[in-house]
């Protein structure tokens, strides 16, 4: 069993995170967990509900974290990224009252939750004179990319393929050849090297996010000479991968 508590980051109704802390008084290590569902306003934290129990239930502190979306007021550009980083620094905040140990935080994103959460990677190491985006004050020790948005550029040509219109326009403001900088700002294969540990779990059977946009990621990255992995998992599809009665999910408790 565990406490959980909701906690807001920020005035809006989507700034708030679940925290989930287990038993024992112990300074607790910390799993942020960032959602999926293409950025957009009808999906929420609630699908990482499952593998945020599983994992207090393991012994680590859950910051399950909501953002403001697209279809949201704030939401997309620049509101989306700037949440995820706000929710992550507000860690300093709980890390007293609940008894956290912020020296090894490790944030797991499903999806589009992917592509935050190595973005989050790559604020790690910035320069703090950024203008654009809020400054990341909480170190990130490693990152896991569930099925992960990895390449915006290739999402967004994926979603034209199939006559659809792409949530990464949405995200982002644009095509990718109408805000062109955006991308090179935002898409995790364009912020390679990335300096900490990074862990890529993808299903072959995967029709949401194709697993070539992970594999082409993790040769980037280990040309570059990241500390990345990529383990390809066959017969699993794209939600399989966060439901913790799956061995899919195995994977993922291995990675941590």
């Amino acid at each position: 069993m565990s406490n959980k508590v909701n906690i807001s980051y920020g005035v809006h109704h989507s700034q708030y995170g679940v925290l989930r802390v287990p038993k024992g008084k112990e300074p607790h290590p910390v799993i942020v967990t960032i959602h999926g569902g293409f950025w957009q306003s009808r999906f929420n934290l609630k699908e990482n509900n499952p593998i945020a129990m599983d994992l207090t239930n393991r012994g680590y502190a859950t910051w399950n974290i909501e953002y403001r979306r697209v279809g949201e007021e704030g939401g997309g550009w620049t509101g989306t990224f700037n949440d995820v980083i706000d929710a992550i620094n507000h860690l300093t905040h709980l890390k007293e009252p609940y008894s956290l140990d912020l020296s090894a935080v490790i944030i797991i994103g499903h999806s589009a939750g992917g592509q935050l959460a190595l973005w989050l990677a790559s604020r790690n190491v910035q320069v703090k004179s950024d203008q654009t985006f809020n400054e990341l004050i909480v170190p990130i020790k490693k990152v896991i990319s569930l099925a992960g948005v990895t390449d915006l550029k290739k999402m967004w040509e994926f979603h034209k393929e199939k006559g659809v219109r792409s949530h990464v326009s949405a995200l982002i403001g644009g095509a990718p050849q109408e805000v062109a900088e955006r991308y090179k700002m935002v898409s995790p294969i364009e912020l390679l090297p990335i300096k900490i540990d990074q862990v890529l779990v993808h299903g072959m059977l995967d029709r949401h996010v194709p697993v070539e946009i992970s594999k082409d990621y993790y040769l980037k990255a280990t040309e570059q000479g990241c500390n990345v992995s990529l383990v390809v998992l066959s017969d699993v599809e794209h939600f399989k991968i966060i439901d913790p009665t799956s061995t899919a999910w195995d994977s993922v408790i291995e990675s941590i």
